[in-house]
């Protein structure tokens, strides 16, 4: 069984339906909703504190309990849900078959630093538009948003136009943003909420199942976010797709599935059925 955990904070499950492709080898795939978004429950009326990384790990473990895959399961973590799915191992569940940590950082602060690295490699005057309406407080306007969009065609998607997973997860987001507000801030490289400085990096050497590190070459998540986990987790492999950015499972489809099929096949994971389920 692969259960994937989509990234965000506040995002939902449809950007990674592709994966369901592995059920045709055989291998149930298990989707949901994090608390808060989607179709998944909200929660109106609490602070930003509410939204922290334990109330996500616990959702998860839930998830596993109430579908009773506890006991034999790979964990498939995207982006923030690579980070979940880190200190979910780190725990050393004991039905946890195998691990993928997809596109994400090892710290919000080497993330935040990095950030930095690759604003400055922009198109010149891009990074300026976007301080100028930062320092005003005028990232509403469509000037802003026209910058933010060339950062996110080179480092979270390179295909034009977005695939159509792709825009239903950007689309529910839009309408519904305040787990991503509270947690992240307004956009990838703004990181003002409650993980600005969460960091997985010291539970990474108590992970002892096999472990695949998947990110892009162009990725928002750089190489020097994703190398700490695959230096500290003992027995892992890091994968670059060269073409893709932050979502080479729609970037390069053909390769990823080569891959990840592979990593699926050498820790014999197996099943009958593809499943989409809401958390929460």
């Amino acid at each position: 069984m692969l259960v994937v955990v989509h990234g965000g904070p506040g995002a939902t499950h449809d950007y990674l339906l592709p994966l369901s492709v592995f059920a045709s080898w055989g291998v149930r795939v298990v989707h949901y909703d994090q608390l808060g978004g989607g179709g998944s429950s909200r929660v109106e009326g609490v602070g930003a504190g509410f939204w922290r990384p334990e109330l996500f790990l616990e959702e998860l473990d839930n998830l596993l309990v109430g579908l009773g895959v506890g006991s034999d399961y790979v964990l498939f973590g995207q982006s923030w849900g690579g980070m979940l799915a880190a200190v979910h191992a780190s725990r050393r569940p004991a039905g946890l078959r195998g691990l993928v940590i997809a596109n994400a950082p090892v710290s919000y602060p080497v993330w935040r630093a990095e950030m930095e690295v690759l604003r400055a490699q922009l198109p010149p005057g891009v990074d300026e538009v976007l301080r100028r309406h930062e320092a005003a407080g005028t990232t509403d306007c469509d000037e802003y948003q026209q910058a933010v969009g060339v950062f996110y065609g080179r480092h979270f998607c390179r295909l034009d136009p977005y695939p159509g997973p792709l825009m239903s997860t950007l689309l529910e987001m839009h309408s519904n943003p305040a787990v991503y507000h509270a947690m992240n801030g307004p956009n990838e490289f703004t990181v003002t909420g409650s993980l600005r400085d969460w960091s997985v990096r010291d539970v990474l050497p108590d992970i002892r199942v096999p472990t695949l590190v998947i990110s892009g070459r162009h990725d928002e998540a750089t190489s020097a976010a994703v190398r700490p986990f695959r230096e500290l987790i003992p027995c892992s492999g890091w994968t670059v797709f060269e073409d893709s950015s932050h979502v080479p499972h729609l970037e390069e489809p053909d390769r990823f599935v080569r891959v990840l099929g592979g990593f699926l096949d050498s820790v014999g994971a197996t099943a009958r059925d593809s499943s989409t389920v809401s958390g929460g």
